[in-house]
């Protein structure tokens, strides 16, 4: 039974996705440029949207002119948090998307190049 087991571990599938040249370095750069948009554009209204959602919520809990207490603060603040992660996780993930799809295309366009370029040298 071991040594099935050790045999099984030993062996290496072949379905690790290759990525080119052009793919992870757009990635990369689209992953820049969105944090420069998210520190822009995002930031602030993340921040408003995540504390109208927490008066919200804390409006439901403690009643609708919602007092200062220090729950219903904690509530505003933990809320606003999520609103800043929820908007940069946006920004983020669309430009890193955004680029590594444009990396996959510049990819197939520079290989069929090559690829004709090799059929024609034949």
């Amino acid at each position: 039974m071991a040594d099935a087991y050790y045999i099984a571990r030993t062996e290496k599938e072949d379905t690790k996705m290759k990525e080119t040249k052009y793919t992870k370095k757009l990635a990369y750069i689209g992953a820049g440029c969105g944090v420069v948009l998210f520190a822009i554009f995002g930031l602030l209204p993340g921040s408003f949207l995540g504390g109208v959602m927490g008066l919200n919520i804390a409006g439901i809990i403690f009643g609708s002119p919602v007092t200062s207490g220090l729950l219903s603060r904690m509530i505003v603040a933990a809320s606003m948090i999520v609103g800043v992660m929820v908007a940069g996780v946006m920004f983020i993930m669309a430009s890193t998307t955004a680029g590594w799809l444009i990396g996959n295309v510049l990819d197939a366009l520079t290989s069929e190049k090559k690829d004709l370029a090799a059929v024609q040298n034949k």
